[in-house]
């Protein structure tokens, strides 16, 4: 007999009864009935129940013992009566009644309760980790992390894909989000950087004749906390193809996704091919371009309706310029009480509004706060334009585009919720196509890449040279699930003529970008081919999955909001001696080694 275990503590049926097993596992639950303990031995399995008479020797210890001690029992299999049978456990029409016991390692009092659902909060979770771990649910989630990504793996592969690392000390590149720095010890006052992604290495293989590349990469970057984005590391299944059309990728992506989607969930899921939104369609619908699908409400552009109309307070922006009219038709909400439209306009005050109007059409009469201030031919506009019936309601945003879209977007996926308009139990995907390659900066009014500079212009070099800047789109695209961004990608530019001119109308100079991209230019003056890709992020996948709010849920160590490991304390001080070594000196008050500064507080590094 095995030493520690003939079974899994998910294993033993009533075909076992009669038989001698062996079971090893941690102490979930005990309970005292009448004198006899019974026990739920737990390991990565599953549950078994185990039965101690209180004969036994071992007895009066396995009552005293702490939970999560770990033993091994070796007993009869026996069937429950009738009675007992558990059916929420799959062993539970059995239990072990004990023989032997041996006690594997005994464990102190925890500071986190694992038995049931009452959580603890993040700092305990975050600090005893590897406790939480064993928790069901979140044991379930990190589970079902593995089993995703070796399904990517081989769905890849037999697409023809083929797996590549690539390197993780590299050089720091300006790709949008702050980079995490290594300094050299052998080359002093110099630093690598951790990959924000591997864009440029990737690109690099299509330039060296590999076709289909993938990995599931890890990605660094020195940004904020959000629920669907963890601060420091994350994964993403990063895939580049060469020769390639954009309708190409989307296939591939399609198929992969939507297998792991069908897979891994009892949720209806969009069956490809997906939706294609351009980006100024997403965000004149839905104020987004991560647009929640499931919410059966769109916006509409009525800012010609208001131009003339009487309402000044609409008007009078439009006519000075820059400001637009969005609506909102929400259908059956006559009802709701006058606290709900109160409550309302106090939410979107809240988010940078100056107000929020609407109307209420009721029977044959439209009623709200600016019906006073229409013609009922502009009223009657209105309902055509939204297609008002009785019992329904309109809301109005007026702002310059961005801010009417940003108020009127997340309006609109508060009355979903609120509402319970929200579809169940289902996954909508679509792509956000045709996003404009440039955009003006708000506070210095220059031209700037709006999404992501490598992407080849529609048009190529004849739109650099003739459009304006601001009418050109790019072949970047989105790939969106229940309102989450999965993924951005494009089709790359491989083109240093192209490369120089795209860059140039955003301020670079040739020289600018010679220094900053010297290495991606130069492999593509030796023969680059068409090329693109997109890289679906691994842990918003799992979140989507596994039915989590927060994306620290699907990580096995995740940092909390400020970017700290509470378990193994990083970041951290090092010693004089370490920061000598990479010509690194502290500034503000010196300290001696060992010694942390005053308050804690995080210190700037230069190099000397």
């Amino acid at each position: 007999m095995h030493i520690y275990r003939t079974h899994t503590c998910n294993e033993l049926r009533p075909a076992h009864s009669g038989e001698t097993a062996r079971l090893s596992g941690w102490v979930f639950r005990k309970r005292d009935h009448g004198g006899i303990l019974f026990i739920d031995l737990r390991d990565h399995y599953g549950i078994t129940q185990i039965v101690v008479n209180p004969g036994r020797l071992f007895f009066e210890t396995l009552s005293r013992l702490h939970l999560e001690s770990v033993i091994t029992v070796t007993g009869k299999v026996t069937l429950r009566d009738p009675d007992t049978v558990n059916p929420a456990m799959e062993t539970g029409e059995v239990e072990l009644v004990a023989e032997t016991c041996e006690l594997e390692s005994v464990a102190d009092p925890l500071p986190l309760y694992l038995a049931g659902e009452e959580e603890a909060g993040e700092e305990p979770r975050l600090k005893y980790r590897y406790l939480d771990l064993r928790r069901e649910r979140v044991h379930r989630n990190i589970l079902l992390r593995s089993q995703v990504i070796s399904h990517l793996r081989r769905q890849m592969e037999a697409l023809g894909f083929n797996e590549f690392q690539t390197p993780i000390l590299t050089a720091s590149s300006p790709e949008g989000a702050r980079d995490y720095l290594v300094p050299s010890r052998v080359h002093p006052g110099k630093f690598y950087a951790l990959p924000q992604a591997p864009q440029m290495f990737k690109q690099l293989l299509m330039v060296a004749g590999f076709d289909r590349y993938f990995q599931i990469a890890p990605c660094f970057r020195d940004e904020d906390a959000r629920a669907d984005r963890s601060p420091g590391e994350f994964y993403q299944l990063d895939l580049e193809m060469s020769f390639v059309t954009q309708d190409e990728i989307f296939a591939v992506v399609e198929q992969v996704l939507h297998s792991t989607f069908m897979r891994f969930s009892d949720k209806a899921s969009d069956a490809p091919p997906w939706r294609r939104i351009p980006y100024r369609e997403a965000m004149l619908k839905y104020g987004s371009d991560k647009p929640d699908l499931r919410i059966p409400l769109e916006m509409i552009d009525v800012t010609g309706i208001f131009r003339s109309s009487g309402f000044k307070a609409f008007a009078g922006p439009i006519a000075s310029g820059g400001a637009v009219v969005r609506a909102l038709p929400v259908p059956g909400i006559k009802g709701q009480p006058r606290s709900f439209f109160d409550k309302l306009v106090e939410y979107a005050k809240s988010l940078g509004a100056k107000g929020l109007a609407y109307l209420v059409w009721d029977g044959e009469t439209v009623k709200g706060p600016i019906q006073k201030f229409l013609t009922p031919e502009e009223i009657a506009a209105l309902a055509g334009a939204g297609g008002m019936k009785d019992g329904d309601v309109m809301f109005f945003f007026c702002d310059e585009a961005s801010a009417a879209a940003r108020v009127g977007g997340d309006i609109r996926c508060k009355l979903g919720r609120d509402l319970g308009l929200i579809e169940k139990d289902t996954f909508r995907f679509c792509w956000i196509v045709d996003f404009p390659m440039y955009e003006r900066d708000s506070e210095t009014g220059a031209i700037a890449f709006s999404h992501n500079p490598f992407s080849m212009p529609q048009g190529g070099l004849e739109a650099l040279d003739n459009a304006d800047p601001l009418d050109i789109l790019a072949y970047q695209y989105d790939v969106v699930c229940n309102g989450v961004e999965l993924s951005s990608g494009a089709i790359r530019n491989h083109s240093p003529e192209i490369m120089y001119k795209a860059f140039a109308l955003a301020g670079y100079s040739r020289e600018d970008v010679e220094s900053r991209f010297g290495c991606l230019l130069n492999a593509f003056r030796y023969g680059a081919p068409p090329h693109g890709g997109i890289a679906p992020g691994v842990d918003r996948m799992v979140m989507l999955l596994a039915g989590e709010e927060n994306i620290r849920e699907v990580i096995a160590f995740p940092m909390n909001q400020k970017a700290q490991d509470l378990m193994m304390q990083a970041p951290a001080e090092v010693s004089e001696k370490q920061l000598r070594e990479l010509h690194i000196k502290l500034r503000g008050e010196p300290r001696q080694s060992g010694t942390p500064p005053a308050g804690g507080a995080p210190q700037s590094t230069t190099a000397s």
